[in-house]
């Protein structure tokens, strides 16, 4: 067994566990680091193992959400149960839009727009709608303290010690938003989220950043935005992976103990960065708006089609 070859599934570990939750495409990152720092397996393992290593960070999302995410337990009261089923099924319908276009466009994608060009100006695009929603968002926060004579937390002028911080946390850092909890979200805004996913298809675009987008479109605040992503992605990822598998396994495809080891590694470093980067998206979408990814995604963009005119 090759050292050097889990050094890479590590390394691509790395990545795919920072960049699956941030809205900057891990797919995109992947294909570009596959430039760089290349494993020594065949394509059709390479196309499997782009996907289903996605299965280490999607573990991370049901270990630290498991009491949102279970119906039963955790000393949950009948209404909290039945909260919980109603939170699956805007889940499970937002998924519908991405399963319906994706699926039969699966082969095509992989085969036509897996690649840097495609990815860079994903980037760029995304990046540029990044920032002028968050102005637009800017924007109409600063007529609605205008209008209503409230500061960016949500209190009102003059009583900043009026409520308890947990009564404010939704508009904390400027935040704000007509569905401020999963709870307020309806059917319709989660469908609508998902159709926003379904945009995730072209590789660059993010899946988390094209729903995040959606989510700010619709009225939601960031943090019910990033949340209801994290949670769309458990049956995008799961069944995506299903997916990739029986196509590999269709192919001709097998698992040596190599191979096992290389997916084991990348997908167990996956699982544990993501735990990290999902805590800190978290904690920075109450404080600070998604400008910083905007910028961050139109700089690696330029570089990335400057690197591939060039050299």
């Amino acid at each position: 067994m090759d050292i050097i070859e889990l050094l890479k599934s590590a390394f691509l570990g790395l990545v795919e566990g920072i960049t699956e939750w941030l809205p900057i495409s891990s797919t995109g990152h992947m294909i570009l680091v596959d430039e760089f720092i290349k494993l020594n397996v065949t394509e059709e393992f390479w196309n499997m193992f782009l996907v289903v290593i996605q299965l280490g960070a999607i573990l991370a999302v049901c270990v630290l959400f498991i009491r949102d995410l279970l119906p039963f337990g955790f000393g949950k009261t009948r209404q909290e149960c039945r909260s919980t089923w109603n939170l699956w099924g805007k889940i499970i319908v937002g998924c519908l839009p991405a399963a319906i276009i994706g699926i039969p466009l699966d082969d095509f994608m992989e085969e036509h727009l897996y690649n840097a060009w495609v990815v860079a100006a994903a980037l760029i695009v995304y990046g540029i709608a990044f920032i002028v929603i968050e102005r637009w968002r800017a924007n109409k926060l600063a007529a609605r303290v205008a209008a209503e004579g409230v500061v960016p937390s949500g209190r009102p002028m003059g009583s900043h010690f009026a409520a308890p911080a947990s009564a404010v946390e939704p508009t904390e850092g400027g935040d704000f938003g007509s569905i401020t909890t999963l709870d307020d979200l309806s059917y319709k805004t989660a469908f609508g989220i998902g159709c926003f996913q379904v945009l995730s298809l072209i590789p660059g675009t993010s899946r988390s950043g094209s729903t995040i987008i959606g989510g700010l479109l619709l009225g939601t605040t960031r943090s019910v935005a990033a949340k209801f992503t994290f949670f769309l992605a458990i049956p995008v990822m799961f069944g995506a992976s299903f997916l990739k598998l029986v196509k590999f396994f269709l192919k001709g495809g097998v698992f040596d103990p190599s191979g096992v080891a290389i997916l084991a590694v990348g997908c167990v470093v996956a699982f544990i960065v993501s735990l990290v980067a999902i805590k800190w998206l978290m904690g920075f979408v109450r404080r600070h708006d998604f400008t910083a990814f905007g910028i961050y995604r139109i700089v690696l963009g330029v570089a990335v089609l400057a690197y591939f005119m060039f050299v």
